[in-house]
């Protein structure tokens, strides 16, 4: 679980409500911490090229981490699952892109695509209006954009949950569509199955939230890919506790759904 800006572990903890959820459910939670010296106001590094792609910066960091949890614990390694929250869930879709075969599933809540930037302009700008081609600096290498542009190509070959509020004010909507876009795109390309067209609910929480959610489904049938569009909410944890900062107490909740979600799926074992 990858905390958003200015946020710490305790914090996203206590928001989104994973801690009692893994004890009634029986699973452990993993909350990395971005330290202030690397990031002022603790965000993940997600629009910086060193730290995309397999091996790299952050992206590496939180593989490592996992690993140690998993040998520590006895985890089941094909039920393996990251998800985050603004900066932390692009950072989400990084690593499991990068990490394909650790993670069987990602939830990017009020997130970004992988590789949605390279650069603070850049980051702004998807921010703004949502991830564009990005273009390499015109005046690198030709060997070092040849090494970036393969360490940061855009795939998602995992599956994927989103969720967003439909006024969000930080991080454009628009991203949440993406990240399916290239998860889709990803799975097309790494295999001869597609993705039947998606069915549309509409729905409402208990608290009187309305939502529409996007279901897409491999040609077998199993779901590979949901996208929930919040309407009237923020950038906000969607069904979070008003405790935890940066939540939405009105919405559905976007931890159980995410659990129900992840616990359909699982990578195939190896060998």
């Amino acid at each position: 679980m990858l905390h958003g800006c200015t946020q710490d572990p305790d914090d996203f903890a206590v928001g989104t409500g994973m801690n009692a959820l893994a004890r009634d459910q029986g699973f452990y939670v993993l909350y990395p911490a971005q330290a202030q010296d690397a990031n002022p106001s603790r965000c993940w590094n997600w629009f910086k090229h060193n730290h995309q792609g397999r091996d790299r910066g952050e992206t590496a960091g939180i593989a490592t981490m996992t690993h140690a949890v998993i040998q520590a614990h006895g985890v089941d390694p094909e039920r393996v699952y990251i998800a985050g929250l603004s900066a932390g869930g692009a950072m989400a879709a990084l690593v499991a892109a990068a990490y394909p075969e650790i993670f069987a599933a990602v939830g990017v809540h009020s997130g970004l695509p992988p590789t949605a930037a390279r650069s603070r302009p850049q980051r702004l700008a998807a921010m703004r209006t949502g991830a564009s081609a990005t273009t390499l600096p015109a005046g690198m290498p030709v060997r070092m954009r040849s090494e970036a542009s393969t360490a940061t190509a855009a795939v998602l070959p995992v599956p994927a949950i989103v969720f967003h509020g439909d006024q969000d004010q930080t991080v454009h909507p628009r991203n949440a569509e993406q990240v399916i876009e290239v998860m889709l795109k990803s799975r097309a390309r790494s295999s001869a199955s597609t993705a039947n067209r998606p069915v549309i609910d509409q729905g409402v929480s208990t608290q009187g939230r309305r939502y529409a959610r996007s279901t897409h489904r491999s040609g077998p049938g199993q779901p590979i890919a949901e996208h929930w569009l919040v309407h009237g909410a923020g950038h906000a944890w969607s069904g979070g506790q008003a405790a935890g900062s940066y939540t939405d107490t009105q919405g559905p909740d976007a931890s159980r759904e995410m659990l129900r979600f992840f616990f359909e799926q699982t990578t195939p074992r190896k060998g």
